[in-house]
């Protein structure tokens, strides 16, 4: 079977590069554009495995020209604008690749008769949550470009599978964290600042509520749902483990022995969604998935991979906090 990984080269989608290839015996195509936080490197050690093009998703000659040629039976869309902060600054760009792009794949996949289509989604679809929890039965209620953007390549999505009967799948993914991660997001923006010895930046109050899940667990969940899950279903993979940003600091902090008045409030994000928090339980009843990595435990490793990779910390110079 041909896998066609969209987004390969970037933090998400090179672990599920890695994972696969290792677990699945597969004719694995990766593109990807490499924008700022796509990298070669994520995926270097994979090359003798893999075939690889530097590809935009929205190029639609070049994904038809690709689909003719290989005809991928399965499709992972990674590929995807994900900075909430860039979203409020640029918004068309999120348009343009996470909703054109995302329908020009689909429409690939539709006259290619590929069996299987996997968007890569986001909690944050359902929008800001004061308390309570969001299954995938809940009403959607973005409010940030990146999220609405994700919500309506969502409904494309649904389009292509009941007006043309293609295979799909989504999975909506709580925060992720661990090595290999672009800077301008949260715990390895932290830790950049850290360790040039700078104030850590929290926006607002640091209330605002995250569930944090590592990679290789997300991943996990995502093989599952491709080759396991049911067609046409959504799925929440999520840790169930909330944390808020002013949590996040002070752990980090911690590991590096240093006190909370290292952190430096600074003018809240606009729109800043408060709280998200998803029901994981339907892929452990349906395909037996659970997170197994803590997240004291992630949190120790990914700061000891950035630690041993102080280049990857180098890629972005930030004044604010990240996602």
């Amino acid at each position: 079977m041909n896998l066609l990984v969209t987004g390969g080269a970037g933090f998400i989608g090179s672990e599920f590069v890695k994972q696969v290839v290792k677990e699945k015996n597969l004719d694995i195509y990766v593109i990807d554009s490499l924008t700022y936080a796509g990298k070669m490197k994520n995926i270097e050690l994979l090359m003798n495995r893999i075939r690889f093009e530097r590809l935009d998703i929205r190029d639609d000659i070049a994904i038809n020209k690709l689909f003719s040629k290989y005809k991928f039976d399965l499709i992972v869309n990674f590929a995807a604008e994900s900075h909430v902060d860039r979203s409020i600054s640029n918004p068309k760009i999120f348009l343009e690749t996470n909703i054109i792009g995302t329908q020009v794949l689909l429409e690939a996949a539709i006259k290619y008769n590929s069996s299987r289509f996997l968007q890569i989604s986001t909690d944050e679809v359902y929008g800001s949550l004061i308390s309570g929890i969001a299954n995938e039965d809940s009403v959607i209620n973005p409010s940030s470009a990146y999220s609405a953007s994700k919500a309506s390549a969502e409904h494309f999505v649904g389009v292509a599978n009941q007006t043309f009967g293609l295979n799909t799948g989504i999975v909506r993914c709580s925060n992720n964290y661990g090595p290999r991660q672009f800077p301008e997001k949260l715990i390895p923006f932290f830790i950049s600042k850290i360790v040039k010895h700078e104030k850590v930046p929290l926006y607002g109050n640091g209330d605002n509520i995250r569930e944090w899940l590592h990679v290789s667990d997300c991943v996990n969940g995502i093989i599952k749902v491709l080759f396991d899950g049911q067609p046409n279903e959504i799925y929440n993979i999520s840790s169930s483990s909330p944390y808020s940003n002013l949590e996040v600091a002070t752990l980090l902090l911690q590991f590096f022995q240093l006190k909370s008045d290292q952190i430096e409030f600074v003018e809240d994000r606009k729109g800043h969604d408060f709280r998200y928090a998803i029901d994981s339980s339907k892929i452990l009843r349906e395909l037996d998935w659970k997170p197994t990595i803590t997240f004291n435990d992630g949190l120790k490793s990914t700061v000891k991979w950035y630690l041993d990779n102080l280049w990857a910390l180098n890629q972005f110079s930030a004044v604010n906090e990240g996602d």
